[in-house]
């Protein structure tokens, strides 16, 4: 399993161990990664994903996952993620004309 976020794409990033005599040894940087449940309103459902600590805060910033995957873009999120956009879409679609008759 890569050590990517599916809703970010915040992945692994490479650099130097500096010592105090600077002598240079290669680490990595390992994002924070968490296994979530995320609920979706439109598809009334909890979708899991492996998302990083910092994706978990901007979900909930824009208001939760509906949102946060309508408004980015779909060359930073995952196959899966893709996906669940594509689905909470026409979920969305197939529910206004209901929602607008109402009122």
């Amino acid at each position: 399993m890569a050590r990517r976020c599916e809703l970010t794409g915040k992945a692994v990033l490479t650099g130097n161990n500096v010592s105090h005599a600077h002598n240079k040894t290669r680490r990595r940087f390992l994002p924070n990664l968490c296994n979530v449940s995320l609920l979706s309103d439109s598809l009334g459902r909890a979708v899991r994903f492996r998302v990083s600590a910092h994706a978990l805060r901007t979900v909930d910033h824009r208001g939760g996952l509906d949102a946060f995957l309508l408004k980015s873009r779909d060359g930073e999120l995952s196959l899966k993620a893709r996906r669940i956009k594509r689905a909470i879409l026409k979920a969305q679609s197939n529910g206004e004309p209901a929602s607008a008759e109402t009122s």
